[in-house]
């Protein structure tokens, strides 16, 4: 059984965003890339995950590759010198390292966002490339499927998936609650620095609302995250036309004074309610706003608190949640042991078995067909109890780590390499 798994790891917590920007892969390059591994290298199970704040390789060799998975990383990206850039990347050739790694990756424990949502789907799409490629073997079919299992238990157990912990998030969720009662509510976005980026991004992943539109002083900025957000973008000078139609304002503009003032607001034709979310420091929507019939609007501090209070209660789940997820590596680890004596208990059955029909064709001439149906039952049912006892002891003596000496008599008693040979060559 496979026993070498081990990963590469380059993340926000040591790598800049201009590295992590630089080598981040798209779906087609994340194969591209698992396809070159595959080709130079001997390992046989790969699994590539690449997010925003991420780029991961997680394989299985007896060797340390993480040099020659950085070079064609490197190769993939077109940086000749990422080798040079070593240092931010995270290495983890021990397998109990690797294998916790991918667990808090998956459950959202490693993550800028503490219990990021949208990491869960991030790695069903790498282990469903992975397994498009044939390179999802029995050990990394059982550890994703153990981690998305551990997952289900987080999300039912804890509050460690509970409310928004980011700004961004948290915009979104409010979203939701004021918008509910308003079917194909529009959604304007005003400014795009690095919030007012997170903001579209969080709403192309949120399926409840279809008319959102951006705008943004610098045009190319708003039509390339447009495009990448599947939303609609309108010229800036056109700023107040989009306001009077939409139902919600996000605003999150660097600007000394207020961009939306009272008097302008004062002007739009409201018919029962307009929101405001003002993302900016200094504030881009005048404090003067509520003063206009209809209009609420809520500033970053509403919106840091949301998170806030979402982020301490995620931190408050911590401990329940490496309590679940060391209950389930020791589950992992467990059967993990029992394929490793695999190999042994298909020998001895297979021994057995051989002993069995070759004794059975010695006197099965003598028998008519239902004497011989019978009988084959019956020696079958003998080989089953008689290898159960064998087939517990060996479970168990994993569970010590003495299933090495157990494997040895079995193999002595029943001469099982030389009965492999036998039936290969029959």
């Amino acid at each position: 059984m496979i026993s070498n798994f081990k990963s590469i790891s380059l993340t926000y917590r040591k790598a800049p965003l201009e590295i992590r920007e630089r080598v981040a892969l798209n779906e087609a390059e994340c194969k591209n890339l698992m396809q070159k591994i595959k080709d130079f290298t001997e390992t046989a199970e790969l699994l590539v995950l690449s997010t925003c704040n991420r780029t991961e390789i997680y394989y299985t060799s007896n060797e340390d590759l993480s040099d020659d998975i950085i070079k064609l990383l490197g190769v993939e990206k077109n940086i000749p010198s990422l080798i040079d850039q070593k240092s931010f990347f995270e290495i983890y050739n021990d397998q109990a390292d690797a294998v916790l790694h991918l667990f808090e990756v998956g459950i959202g424990l490693d993550s800028q966002v503490v219990g990021d949502m949208q990491i869960v789907n991030q790695v069903k799409f790498a282990y469903q490339w992975s397994a498009d490629l044939n390179l999802a073997g029995p050990f990394l079919h059982r550890l994703m499927h153990t981690i998305f299992f551990t997952n289900k238990r987080v999300v039912q157990e804890t509050a460690f998936r509970d409310g928004a912990a980011s700004v961004s998030y948290a915009t979104v969720e409010l979203a939701e609650e004021l918008l509910s009662a308003t079917p194909n509510a529009n959604i304007l976005i005003v400014g795009l620095g690095e919030i007012g980026a997170d903001v579209c991004r969080n709403f192309k992943a949120n399926t409840s609302f279809k008319n959102i539109t951006l705008t943004n002083r610098s045009p190319l900025k708003s039509e390339a995250l447009a495009l990448e957000c599947g939303i609609e973008h309108v010229p800036f000078e056109t700023l107040w036309e989009a306001v009077s139609k939409a139902d919600l304002v996000i605003s999150s503009v660097a600007k000394e004074e207020p961009l939306f003032s009272k008097e302008e607001i004062e002007s739009l034709s409201i018919l029962s309610h307009k929101y405001f979310i003002d993302l900016s420091v200094p504030r881009s929507v005048d404090a003067r706003a509520e003063e206009v019939p209809g209009v609420i609007v809520y500033d970053i501090d509403h919106i840091q608190n949301r998170s806030n209070e979402a982020l301490e209660n995620r931190l408050n789940a911590i401990p329940h949640v490496r309590k679940i997820i060391l209950d389930s590596i020791v589950e992992f680890n467990e059967w993990s042991k029992e394929m490793e004596v695999s190999p042994t208990i298909n020998k001895l059955k297979n021994a057995l078995e051989q002993i069995r029909k070759e004794e059975l064709s010695r006197f099965v001439k003598q028998l008519n067909d239902e004497e011989a149906k019978k009988v084959d039952e019956i020696t079958k049912s003998i080989m089953q109890k008689i290898i159960k006892l064998p087939v517990l002891q060996l479970k168990a003596a994993c569970k010590r780590g003495e299933a090495e000496t157990l494997i040895d008599v079995l193999n002595d008693l029943f001469n099982l390499e030389k009965q492999s040979e036998q039936i290969l060559r029959d």
